[in-house]
């Protein structure tokens, strides 16, 4: 059996595993780790081949599931990236609100924030998916106004952090969402050169240092002097 074979294989008996109950039926848990292999399996297809390329098929023959298993939850590709794009959301949003708690300063709590918001953006995993998102966006306007309109859910514990540095006048006034903008603009070019695999960016110390200074810049054109 080729190691390919061997793969799939293995994932038929992991995802027959989760799905047996007594009666046949199964539990919450398990069928909530089922939608949470399917959901992996259909990011990784959709960051691989792009949204376009990318089949509920070809993502079912890639689990070992059977098409049906996958139409039974979500009934096409919309329905399905819909789904990946919200867990998505939910746990970036955990981690962003979670960030903003770790410090009692507001502009300490904004930093945590904008670094963790770095340190997502520098994940190949998570960074593939979305520059494919992009892509797509690009040649498709209702893509591209679904795309503006998660990016807004996401940022709203950003612009949240900001709006509270502000009150304690460590930002200057301003339009909080304008502002979460220009930082995020300032990160997000940091983040491509390390997804560009540019050797200077290549260990934690060195992406530190690039996030350093663009936090750096930020403050000394934002914040309150």
């Amino acid at each position: 059996m080729t190691t390919k074979l061997k793969s799939r294989a293995a994932k038929e008996e992991q995802l027959q595993v989760i799905t047996k109950r007594r009666g046949g039926r199964p539990t919450k848990e398990h069928a909530a780790a089922m939608s949470d292999q399917l959901l992996d399996g259909a990011r990784s297809s959709f960051a691989r081949k792009g949204i376009a390329n990318a089949s509920l098929e070809e993502i079912a023959a890639e689990l070992g599931v059977s098409k049906h298993t996958i139409y039974r939850r979500y009934p096409n590709k919309s329905a399905l990236l819909e789904a990946v794009v919200k867990r998505d959301l939910d746990r970036f949003r955990v981690a962003l609100s979670v960030a903003a708690t770790e410090k009692n300063d507001a502009l300490d709590a904004l930093h945590s924030v904008a670094l963790r918001y770095f340190l997502f953006g520098t994940d190949r995993e998570y960074s593939a998916f979305y520059l494919s998102l992009l892509a797509e966006a690009v040649v498709s306007a209702p893509l591209r106004q679904r795309l503006a309109d998660w990016s807004s859910i996401a940022l709203e514990p950003f612009r949240d952090a900001i709006v509270l540095a502000q009150d304690a006048d460590a930002i200057r006034p301003g339009d909080a969402w304008s502002i979460c903008g220009i930082l995020v603009d300032l990160l997000e070019g940091a983040n491509n050169r390390v997804r560009l695999g540019v050797p200077d960016f290549a260990d934690d110390a060195d992406r530190r240092t690039l996030f350093d200074e663009r936090w750096n810049f930020f403050l000394a054109a934002m914040g309150e002097h």
